[in-house]
């Protein structure tokens, strides 16, 4: 006696991939609900700011070139001897930053998951 027939195994299947396909669409755009930003400062001063929606490749200068994608941000390219921006981990909406100190270049994410915009992590009482 047959209890499953392969129509039933199909149905369940795609009931099972429906809300695993919203969970993933759900956790990727994530970072573009939370209103975090990049900020890009060069030698101390504000160059730009970008959403992190919104997949993009920037250059900054004439020395490095950052990219946004899926709303995390890495540094793709770098002229400076060492190449550590360019092999730190990425960063997105939690919060992070990545620094070229031979260029002076900062990315830093504003907003989102991370405290806020004062620079105040905590407070010792």
């Amino acid at each position: 006696m047959k209890f499953l027939r392969k129509a039933d195994i199909v149905l369940i299947l795609v009931l099972l991939l429906i809300p695993c396909a919203m969970l993933l669409y759900n956790v990727k755009t994530a970072s573009a609900r939370t209103g975090a930003y990049l900020l890009v400062t060069v030698d101390g001063y504000e160059r730009g700011r970008y959403s992190l929606g919104e997949d993009q490749t920037i250059r900054i200068g004439e020395t490095n070139v950052c990219e946004i994608r899926d709303g995390r941000v890495k540094m793709i390219h770098a002229d400076c001897p060492d190449q550590i921006c360019v092999y730190s981990r990425d960063i997105g909406a939690e919060g992070g930053i990545i620094v070229c100190l031979p260029n002076k270049v900062i990315l830093e994410i504003i907003g989102g998951n991370v405290a806020d915009d004062t620079g105040i992590d905590a407070v010792v009482q």
